[in-house]
């Protein structure tokens, strides 16, 4: 049993804060909402860290728009269903690439600084693309395109910013979302948020792996909460592993972008021999999911926990150029990629499900919204095409926006006046050796909720998983535990669906259904007050 609120609290006890909209995120979802709104409206913005610290920041990969001569939305929009695997929302993706290029323009107006070649932006490949599409600031995308927006969004003075603030639970009044409990991570004391829409951009769960590349702040926090607020989640099962980080015990591990590989780089065995060529047409840019699988059963094959990467016949300008933080971090560990192999293996890398959304963001509660990772729109289907997580925060944070001048319109003559809550429930007080838990569950869900799953595996992380609900109703105090709390209700709400969906499809490989099945087309939903139901 999953309890409603976090913590207990009494909310006539605690202050409150009253803006037009809150925002909980800072990545790139999160930012370009709270600027787009602040034009009209006063935004809070909490994050519960340094506004920098979200998976935007650590994005390698670019942004997938189609602006070349060559290229087209509707060549966009053919690669993306293709590596969705059947289930994408095809209205969903159509507005993703018909909306792109309107978005990137916004992006480079408010100073963000993409690689040129000559007079034209310089364009990259990445897995599943058929043609150049990727736009890059060097290999480190997303702190260029989240530093220039983190600038205006300091110097926006509708924007309210409170960072180290974690958002605990949601406030739903008549079926309607109308604020956010929070704690100070600094103090420790408890407010309240009250605004007449609320938007969920916080990120999405990597951290429940032992192997990712997600940063520490990626706790699932926001579907977490919106769950036990009675918000749907969809396509929970489907958790991206991304093909290649570098193999070596650095945590969050360090990825080596898809470009590379765009740019030329090979993947081989064991033996020195390419082994994409022939299991799909684009080779080493197949959509990820394959190439993870593939490179599953290559490690497999070879009785080794990594496969390598070949760069070495790339120019060493360009590698030392374009791909500067990998050069360099790769250096740090030494390995000269312009004359070694990089060792590289699969990694927990996003989450494709999340809350689901409508395709202007609304979740299933009144005045609750959520986009980027946080969210489902329906975009990635079974697995997502690279670079297009960048470009969906941006195109459905605005997309959001605009539906909020309807909503908020809608609401002028509505008090922002939140009922008094007082929640008061017997918590288990136990000792939690909290470090001790979260590595656990790390573990329990790489080894049996991981690349390969299996009816026993998933049952078996579904059990155990089953013992922890005296931690889950334990009383904590601190952003650690909350966070493990968190972790622990987000785990059973993947492995259940992906035990429930029998085959094998995009990410989500059964070894005991290794085939997709037209009748598992569909998605699974959940919700806190009923069972998993597929629709």
């Amino acid at each position: 049993m999953v309890p409603r609120y976090l913590v207990n609290f009494d909310t006539d006890s605690i202050g409150h804060i009253v803006t037009d909209v809150i925002v909980i995120g800072s990545g790139v979802a999160g930012l370009s909402a709270a600027l787009e709104l602040s034009k009209e409206y006063d935004v809070a913005l909490i994050a519960k860290d340094e506004l920098k610290e979200s998976a935007t920041w650590y994005a390698q990969g670019g942004v997938a728009t189609a602006i070349s001569s060559d290229d087209s939305p509707k060549l966009h929009l053919k690669d993306t269903l293709e590596a969705g695997a059947g289930l994408c929302d095809r209205e969903a993706v159509d507005i993703l690439v018909t909306e792109a290029a309107d978005r990137i323009g916004e992006l480079i107006r408010l100073g963000t600084k993409f690689d040129w070649k000559g007079n034209r932006i310089r364009l990259s490949r990445e897995g599943g693309h058929r043609l150049a599409r990727v736009l890059h600031s060097g290999d480190a995308t997303g702190s260029e395109i989240e530093s220039s927006l983190i600038h205006v969004v300091e110097a926006w003075k509708s924007i309210q910013i409170f960072d180290h603030r974690f958002a605990l639970d949601l406030f739903v009044e008549e079926g309607r979302c109308t604020g956010v409990l929070c704690m100070d991570e600094r103090t420790g004391e408890l407010v309240v948020h009250e605004a007449k829409a609320i938007i969920i951009a916080s990120g999405g769960a990597g951290q429940l792996y032992s192997v990712t590349t997600s940063p520490h702040v990626l706790t699932g926090d926001g579907i977490a909460m919106a769950y036990r607020a009675g918000a749907t989640l969809v396509d929970m099962e489907f958790m991206q592993f991304h093909p290649t980080a570098l193999a070596h015990d650095i945590m969050p591990r360090f990825l080596i972008t898809e470009a590379l590989r765009g740019e030329g780089a090979y993947l081989r065995d064991c033996n020195g021999e390419r082994f994409m060529l022939g299991k799909h047409p684009l080779a080493e840019l197949a959509p990820r999911y394959i190439v993870t699988g593939e490179i599953f059963r290559v490690m497999q094959r070879c009785g080794r926990d990594h496969v390598d990467l070949d760069a070495t016949h790339i120019p060493e300008e360009t590698l030392r150029e374009h791909f500067h933080t990998i050069y360099t971090t790769c250096a740090e560990y030494g390995i000269d990629i312009t004359k070694e192999y990089i060792p590289v293996c699969p990694v927990a890398h996003y989450t494709i499900g999340g809350i689901r959304t409508d395709l202007n963001g609304c979740t299933s509660i009144p005045g609750l919204y959520a986009t980027g990772e946080a969210a489902c729109t329906g975009v990635h289907g079974a697995n997502r095409l690279a670079s297009n997580s960048l470009l969906e925060g941006l195109v459905f944070s605005k997309r959001i926006a605009d539906e909020l001048h309807r909503w908020l319109d809608l609401m002028k003559d509505k008090a922002i006046a939140l009922t008094p809550v007082h929640y008061n429930i017997d918590r288990s007080e136990i000792a939690v050796d909290i470090e001790g838990e979260r590595t656990w569950l790390q573990k329990l869900m790489m080894d049996q909720v991981g690349i390969v799953r299996s009816a026993s595996s998933l049952q078996h992380a579904l059990n155990e998983l089953g013992t922890k609900g005296d931690v889950v109703a334990a009383a904590f105090s601190t952003r650690k535990g909350f966070e493990l709390q968190n972790l622990l209700s987000i785990a059973p709400l993947i492995a259940g669906p992906a035990l429930v969906r029998e085959e094998t499809r995009g990410v989500h490989y059964r070894e005991d259904f290794p085939e997709a099945r037209k009748e598992w087309q569909k998605h699974i939903e959940q919700r806190i007050t009923e069972d998993i139901v597929a629709v």
